[in-house]
């Protein structure tokens, strides 16, 4: 068996884009540091909106195929952020994206949101168990703004992290891993707030702009824990890399230098700095001072 790397990250997401617009800096970061940088994403996206007119026949009411092209889309992005280790749940395909909540696609069978937390859980134990993540990051309860498939990514990711640590379960799959710290990604209201007010000042190429209410995971400041700077945008820096990963998902997300849009056109800034709560372990920073390390405290090999 081949020696993993000192510091391994698990991040679980549920479509592909998710991961850049969240968690781009952060995965270039330890990518670059020599981490093991292991990402699931749970559906292909199927159900994605279509940006650029020219791919609009790939969408799922015309000829569905936008699953299989974003494959390559979430291949180039981890490109951009030196990520070798990316996989779907239980393979491709095996879990359909489920659409917007209360949709018909969510009942639809296959479906992410409609298959039993218990029966997808194990395909993510076995990713657990063979890479022996130190730290995982995923959604909280809400998935962020409500999205099914995010909601469910949550559920499964908690799940796994439960039942990888207990050596009664499923031993076919490896042997039992416990994650030492669990994060949330989250976004702190003065720093996006200050984010929209930069976008005002300076426009962009996008017809609107969004809200504060339209970003997943805004949160008050005394919830963040953990922040991983990502550098100026105009630099050879992980926020660079971030920006590059965001515009590889072409069908999805349109960049207009620090800011960008999804299939609604309304702008909205890069997050540069990513932000986490830290939901599970021991915080490795001082009392009331931020961790500026996803593996601050961690000692388990």
């Amino acid at each position: 068996m081949t020696a993993l790397p000192a510091r391994r990250l698990l991040l679980v997401h549920a479509h592909p884009d998710d991961e850049s617009i969240n968690n781009g800096a952060t995965m270039a970061r330890y990518a670059a540091e020599g981490a093991l940088v292991t990402l699931v994403t749970c559906t292909l996206g199927e159900e994605g909106e279509v940006i650029p007119p020219g791919l609009a026949h790939l969408a799922p009411d015309r000829e569905d195929r936008l699953g299989a092209h974003r494959v390559g889309e979430l291949a180039a992005a981890m490109k951009e952020l030196g990520v070798t280790d990316h996989r779907f749940l239980g393979g491709p395909g095996r879990f359909r994206d489920s659409g917007m909540m209360g949709v018909p696609q969510n009942a639809r069978p296959g479906a992410f949101w409609a298959t039993p937390v218990d029966e997808a859980a194990p395909y993510l134990v076995e990713v657990i168990r063979e890479t022996r993540p130190q730290v995982l990051v995923t959604y909280d309860p809400d998935g962020g703004y409500g999205h099914p498939d995010h909601i469910q990514a949550h559920r499964v990711a908690m799940r796994a992290a439960e039942l990888a640590a207990d050596p009664g379960y499923r031993p076919d799959l490896g042997p039992a891993h416990a994650v030492d710290k669990i994060y949330w990604n989250r976004v702190p209201r003065p720093v996006i707030e200050a984010g929209f007010a930069r976008l005002a000042a300076e426009g962009s190429v996008f017809p609107g702009d969004a809200v504060v209410g339209d970003v997943p995971g805004v949160v008050d400041e005394d919830r963040i824990t953990t922040v991983i700077a990502g550098g100026p945008l105009d630099d050879d820096s992980v926020a660079a890399r971030k920006r590059a990963a965001m515009a590889a998902h072409v069908t999805q997300v349109a960049v207009d230098g620090p800011f960008f849009a999804l299939s609604n056109d309304l702008a909205q800034p890069i997050q540069t700095d990513e932000y986490y709560e830290l939901v599970q372990g021991v915080s490795g920073a001082p009392e009331g001072v931020r961790e500026t390390d996803l593996f601050a405290g961690v000692t388990s090999a």
